[in-house]
């Protein structure tokens, strides 16, 4: 709820709460009854305008589960031969390059334990393989899907023109536009990444859990979204030393 507008519909209700305490104590009847009625009724009012928040909020639990992500199923040992295709970012470092130096705006979104399908299909539908021409044609200013996100799932562009939901938080600096608000916002309810390419100033950002980091060098670029796509294996492999060494100590045992 905090820096939302969440705040102010809480006091809201909290003041018509005092408000029917002061009158109930003081006897009147009809008001009494009037705003008794409405508390009665107030569970499934607050859940109908605060669901925005409610929802936020289980998807926030849901993100901290260990079942939340792939890597807890990738565990098993069913699961461990099959082959993920990587994401080569050299094609999107590329072409965020040749976007920023013609102050072409761009929203690509990297997904990691979700798919994002909600978000892939309130756009248009491509399922291609990642290329830099590619994303430079979905951005070029005259396409009629360079308005809105596209949508990255493995080494696929799964889809583009994406609606994303804004975020409401009120520190969020002026001179961010709807692009990098939109990036704020769905990284504040799922664990994808987001690359921004401001059509003001050509900067290049990347947005990750609620946060923005402006301005950054190809390099810094290259290296927050190789961070992203080896947090899966090297958790994978700690798996698989541990179940290892398991191994070798049930061995010795016997």
């Amino acid at each position: 709820m905090r820096g939302s507008v969440a705040i102010k519909i809480f006091l809201g209700f909290l003041s018509l709460y005092l408000i029917y305490l002061v009158v109930d104590a003081a006897e009147m009847k009809l008001l009494s009854t009037i705003l008794g009625q409405f508390m009665g009724v107030g569970v499934i009012a607050a859940i109908i305008l605060f669901q925005q928040e409610i929802r936020k909020f289980l998807l926030l639990i849901g993100k901290t589960t260990p079942f939340n992500n792939d890597i807890f199923f990738k565990t098993f040992p069913w699961k461990r031969g099959s082959d993920v295709d990587r994401l080569n970012i050299t094609p999107v470092i590329d072409a965020a390059k040749s976007l920023g130096s013609s102050n072409t705006g761009a929203l690509i979104v990297f997904s990691k334990s979700s798919e994002l399908k909600f978000y892939a299909e309130s756009g248009d539908n491509i399922d291609a393989v990642v290329s830099k021409r590619l994303l430079l044609s979905i951005f070029n200013k005259h396409s009629p899907l360079h308005d809105g996100a596209v949508i990255v799932s493995k080494n696929r562009i799964k889809a583009a023109r994406c609606v994303l939901p804004v975020s409401e938080s009120d520190s969020l600096s002026p001179a961010y536009g709807l692009r990098h608000r939109a990036a704020l916002g769905l990284t504040e309810i799922t664990d994808a990444i987001v690359l921004i390419v401001s059509e003001e100033t050509g900067q290049i950002s990347i947005a990750r859990d609620g946060v923005i980091n402006s301005n950054l060098s190809i390099q810094e670029i290259r290296t927050k979204l190789t961070e992203f796509l080896t947090e899966d294996e090297e958790t994978l492999s700690i798996f698989s030393r541990r179940e290892k060494n398991i191994d070798e100590v049930k061995e010795e045992i016997k």
